[in-house]
C-alpha cells in the first residue's frame, strides 16, 4: 500500500501496478484505463449488467459441478449480483476503444468481482484469495465471454425495452386508423396529387410496418439465443468441463427469463458475428420504417397555411425563438436523427462483423456499444413518439375534403366510362382552372348527369372495384 500516494500495488504478468487504494479492480483495469484514454465512452448499463449475469452463472455452475468451493462460489455470486444490478458501475471505467476481443472488460470484471468476494470473506484488496482468472474466470476465456455478454445484453434489452414500446406504438397507430377512417383524402405519389385514400388506410399502413418490424426484431432475437460460452480460446473448449455450458446458460436463462442454448458451432459463434449483425439489420429496416412514419406525419401537418395541414399535431413548444407563435414538428424531428444514428450504428456493427480474423473477432466492444445504443434509443424515441405526438393527433377534415375536391387524379374513376384518353383531358382541364373534376365533368357534358354522384363516389374510390359499377 502507498497511502501517501493513494494507491496500492498489485501484480500481473507484466509487473507491479499501482491502483487506487479503495478500487475493486486490479492491474490489467487498470493497465487498460491508462492504455486507452481514447473516448471517454464507456459500456452501457445494459452490457455490465449481462457481464455479471454471465459470471454469476458460470460460479453457480462451477459450484453445481463441484469445481469450486461453495464458499468461494457463493462470495462470487453475491458479488457478480452487485455487479448485475449497478451497484458497481463505478468501478468499470474502461472506454469502449480497447482491445477487440473486449479482454481488458471481461478481466475489470473479474478483478472486481474477486476483489468484492475475497473482501465479504475477510481478506484484503489485492490478496486474491478469490482469484480473478482461477475462480471468477473459471471455465472461461474472455473470447467467450464477451460475444455471450453482448447477446445477453442485446436480446434482454430487446424484450425489456423495444418490444414493450413498438407494440405501444402499433397499438396507439392502429387506434388512430380506426378513428380516421371517415376521413377520405387525396393520396399522394411521387409527391403528386394520386386517387383517394382514407386517412384511416394511411396510419393502418404505419402499424403494418410497425408489426412487421416488431416480427423482425423478434427472429433477430431468436437468433440472439445463441451462446458462446463454452468454446473458451478459440472455441475448442479448452480447459472447461463438457458440461460447464449447459449448466451456466441454464442459470443465464433462470436469471433473464428469456431462453438461451448453447451455439450449435463454436468456431461460428466467437469467429463470425453474423447474427449480431442480421439484428442490427432488423433494427436498421425498422429505422427506416420509423423514419418514414414520422416523415410523412409531419408533412401531412405542415402549415398552418402554406403546408398540407390534413392533420393537427399536438402543440408541445415553442418552434422558434424569432417568429412568435411558430410550432414546429419537434417529435417527428427527433424521431429522424435517432432513425439516422440507428442507421449509421448499423453501418458499424456490418464493419465490425467484417473483422472476424480466424478463430475471433475483433470489433466486438465498439459493436456491443452501437447495438445497445440502437436499441434503447429506439425505445425510448417510439414511447416519447407515441405519447407527445401521436396519441394527440387529431384530422383537419374540412382541410382533406377541400384539397380532394381540387385533385385531378379523381378523373381515374372516368376510365371504365369515358376511356383513359378522354379522362386525360377532364383532369388537364381540372388542374389548368383549378377547378373540380366534378365541375369540368358537367361542364364538357361527357356522363349522363344522373350517373356522376356513383361514378366520382370518393369514398367508394377507396376500395378495390370500378367505380360507379
Amino acid at each position: 500500500m502507498n497511502p501517501e500516494h493513494g494507491t496500492r500495488t498489485e501484480t500481473d504478468s507484466l509487473g507491479e501496478v499501482h491502483v487506487p487504494a479503495d478500487a475493486l479492480y486490479g492491474a490489467q483495469t487498470q493497465r487498460a484505463v491508462d492504455n486507452f484514454p481514447i473516448s471517454g465512452v464507456r459500456f452501457p448499463r445494459r452490457f455490465i449488467e449481462a457481464l455479471g449475469t454471465v459470471k454469476r452463472a458460470a460460479a453457480l455452475a462451477n459450484q453445481s459441478l463441484g469445481l469450486l468451493e461453495s464458499d468461494k462460489a457463493e462470495a462470487i455470486a453475491v458479488a457478480a449480483e452487485r455487479v448485475r444490478s449497478g451497484e458497481l458501475d463505478g468501478e468499470f471505467p474502461l472506454d469502449i476503444f480497447q482491445t477487440g476481443s473486449g479482454t481488458s472488460t471481461n478481466m475489470n470484471a473479474n478483478e472486481v468481482i474477486a476483489n468484492a468476494a475475497s473482501r465479504a470473506m475477510g481478506a484484503d484488496l489485492g490478496s486474491k484469495a478469490v482469484h480473478p482468472n482461477d475462480d471468477v474466470n473459471m471455465g472461461q476465456s474472455s473470447n467467450d465471454v464477451i460475444p455471450t455478454t453482448m447477446h445477453v445484453a442485446a436480446r434482454v434489452a430487446l424484450h425489456e425495452e423495444l418490444l414493450p414500446a413498438l407494440d405501444a406504438l402499433a397499438a396507439s397507430l392502429d387506434a388512430k386508423a380506426d378513428e380516421f377512417d371517415d376521413v377520405v383524402k387525396s393520396g399522394r405519389t411521387h409527391l403528386m396529387d394520386a386517387t383517394p385514400v382514407r386517412l384511416g388506410q394511411e396510419f393502418g399502413g404505419y402499424a403494418a410496418q410497425v408489426r412487421k418490424g416488431i416480427a423482425r426484431v423478434q427472429a433477430a432475437s431468436e437468433e440472439l439465443a445463441e451462446l458462446a460460452l463454452g468454446g473458451t480460446a478459440t472455441g475448442t473448449g479448452i480447459n472447461r468441463p463438457v458440461e460447464f455450458p449447459e449448466a451456466a446458460i441454464a442459470e443465464i436463462s433462470e436469471m433473464t427469463g428469456l431462453a438461451f442454448r448453447e451455439a450449435e458451432n463454436h468456431f461460428e459463434a466467437q469467429a463470425a458475428k453474423d447474427g449480431y449483425v442480421a439484428a442490427a439489420g432488423a433494427l436498421n429496416t425498422l429505422a427506416v420504417s420509423l423514419m418514414k412514419i414520422a416523415n410523412d406525419i409531419r408533412h401531412l401537418g405542415s402549415g398552418p397555411t402554406s403546408g398540407l395541414a390534413e392533420i393537427q399535431l399536438p402543440a408541445i413548444q415553442p418552434g422558434s425563438s424569432i417568429m412568435p407563435g411558430k410550432v414546429n414538428p419537434v417529435m417527428s424531428e427527433a424521431m429522424m436523427m435517432v432513425c439516422a444514428r440507428v442507421m449509421g450504428n448499423a453501418t458499424t456493427i456490418t464493419v465490425g462483423g467484417q473483422h472476424g480474423n480466424f478463430e475471433l473477432n475483433v470489433m466486438m466492444p465498439v459493436m456491443a456499444h452501437a447495438m445497445l445504443e440502437s436499441i434503447t434509443s429506439l425505445a425510448g424515441a417510439c414511447d416519447a413518439f407515441r405519447t407527445r405526438c401521436l396519441d394527440g393527433i387529431t384530422a383537419d377534415r374540412d382541410r382533406a375534403r377541400e384539397l380532394l375536391e381540387k385533385n385531378p387524379s379523381i378523373a381515374t374513376a372516368l376510365n371504365d366510362e369515358i376511356g383513359y384518353d378522354m379522362a386525360s383531358k377532364v383532369a388537364k382541364k381540372s388542374a389548368a382552372e383549378k377547378r373540380s373534376v366534378r365541375d369540368v365533368l358537367i361542364e364538357m357534358e361527357l356522363v349522363p348527369e344522373d350517373r356522376i354522384d356513383d361514378i366520382l363516389d370518393v369514398r367508394g374510390m377507396t376500395e378495390p372495384g370500378i367505380p360507379g359499377r
